[in-house]
């Protein structure tokens, strides 16, 4: 129903799931579930319209409670506001969800994900053997490529990009990860936390630019002293993003290590035969 922040956060990490390993194991999988994707997508960007408003709340609550009691009344004007944006969020969200198509496609695959799979006469577990390496390589590629040409004076897209291809790795990663043990599950715990980093400065650039809209355009009802305060509010999420950023390197450092370790998983594994793969795209 989108009325709790973290059942809603878990929905969307599911959704993403969900959608990264259609994506990644397109080449493999029926085109009748890869049909599924454009309805997730719209899922996906409705559940994250109310998710961004979720952060911008718990954020804002945060900040209110480090001001001076004298000050906190000026907090709930915008407090009203966003509350307000959250409801007409989560309208369009279920309005999404409860639409026709959206449903039927969801049944769909319901479906298909309870069908009969086809016998393989191979293991899946040799099957995963002989792909998942160069998938693997071929993800952190495009997450080296991109971080190691990050400065602290790179642009947020450019923080942006690297948090997506991280993102998609770890995915990739968690699919396979069963197979190679502690050395993968090491690399997702790494990742996460990178990944986390990233995602500050992402944050903070979403709530950057709400409060500047407001600003230049303030709702009926946001007195002056509010005003004042989303100035400071902007303040604090710019300083948050710094604190992140510099953190970004270290992260990027110690993904680095245990990716040693990760590839010589790789080349233990019995993989003498390995197909050529498709890059499954960004």
């Amino acid at each position: 129903m989108g009325d709790n922040p973290q059942e809603l956060h878990d929905l969307r990490v599911a959704g993403r799931r969900l959608d990264a390993i259609l994506r990644q194991f397109r080449s493999s999988l029926p085109a009748s579930l890869l049909r599924i994707r454009p309805t997730l997508k719209k899922v996906l960007r409705v559940l994250g319209d109310a998710r961004d408003l979720d952060v911008a709340l718990s954020e804002l609550e945060a900040f209110g409670r480090e001001l001076p009691g004298s000050e906190q009344e000026s907090v709930e004007p915008l407090n009203q506001y966003l509350v307000s944006e959250r409801g007409r969020a989560r309208a369009r969200m279920l309005r999404v969800l409860d639409s026709v198509s959206v449903q039927k496609n969801l049944q769909k695959l319901t479906s298909l994900l309870t069908a009969p799979a086809a016998v393989s006469q191979q293991s899946s577990r040799d099957l995963a053997l002989n792909v998942a390496p160069e998938m693997i390589r071929r993800r952190y590629r495009k997450v080296r490529k991109s971080a190691d040409l990050l400065t602290p004076e790179s642009s947020m897209e450019a923080y942006h990009e690297v948090r997506g291809h991280v993102k998609k790795l770890r995915y990739a990663l968690d699919a396979v990860a069963v197979i190679y043990g502690k050395p993968a599950d090491d690399m997702l715990r790494l990742l996460r936390r990178w990944q986390e980093k990233l995602g500050v400065q992402q944050d903070a650039a979403v709530a950057g630019r709400r409060l500047k809209a407001l600003a230049s355009a303030p709702p009926k009802g946001i007195p002056p002293a509010t005003l004042f305060l989303m100035g400071r509010l902007a303040e604090h999420y710019a300083s948050a993003a710094v604190r992140a950023r510099k953190l970004c390197a270290k992260g990027y450092k110690k993904v680095r290590g245990k990716w040693k370790r990760l590839r010589m998983e790789f080349e233990d594994s019995d993989v003498n035969d390995v197909p050529t793969i498709a890059d499954s795209g960004p």
